[in-house]
């Protein structure tokens, strides 16, 4: 049995078009194909949250030349961006609660 079909047509800015349609070929999905899974996957998503619970993003810019230093040495070596920061902060933490605890002795 036939899926029951309904028709959807709206404007859209003409740059927003012209990427949907490059992206829509290149899925080689018809139109109505592409649609119906970019709108199926919207609202599947919706309601949902990105952040874990008890989680919270850390996040800072810094300029091209060290971004790209930064990913050819995570490259190197095998690692990934968020491993390799949470191991400097808890580096950074773990010698932090070590000179509190020299201080306190001293």
């Amino acid at each position: 049995m036939a899926e029951n079909i309904k028709n959807l047509c709206a404007p859209i800015p003409a740059e927003l078009h012209a990427q949907l349609r490059q992206r829509q070929e290149e899925s080689g999905q018809t139109l109505g194909q592409y649609m119906t899974e970019l709108i199926t996957k919207f609202y599947e998503r919706e309601g949902k949250s990105t952040m874990k619970k008890n989680q919270r993003t850390v996040a800072f810019q810094v300029s091209n030349e060290l971004f790209d230093q930064f990913k050819e040495y995570l490259e190197r070596k095998g690692i990934k961006q968020n491993a390799f920061f949470l191991e400097c902060m808890r580096r950074a933490l773990e010698e932090d609660r070590k000179e509190d605890n020299r201080d306190d002795v001293g």
